[in-house]
């Protein structure tokens, strides 16, 4: 069997968990509201004041944090199940 076929039937990440997927989720909740926040920053302006760029500065944080959570929950994830798999072999 070729080798491009090998892989392209081997799977190289691990099936998503429900808390992988609730992670990813809120991950993803967190990346659109942090764009939306930073898309209507002058009307943000306008109704809370100075506090706009703090909040912003707050959800960039959560962000951040949330991304460095997810990947590393997801990188332990696949390689506890790529590392199962060798062992099956």
């Amino acid at each position: 069997m070729p080798l491009w076929l090998d892989l392209l039937r081997t799977p190289m990440a691990a099936p998503e968990t429900a808390g992988l997927r609730r992670l990813r989720r809120i991950w993803q909740i967190l990346c659109l509201a942090l764009a939306a926040s930073i898309a209507a920053l002058g009307p943000l302006r306008a109704i809370v004041g100075r506090a706009a760029p703090c909040m912003i500065a707050i959800l960039l944080a959560a962000t951040l944090i949330a991304t460095l959570v997810y990947l590393r929950r997801k990188h332990r994830a696949d390689a506890i199940y790529l590392a199962n798999m060798g062992e099956g072999q």
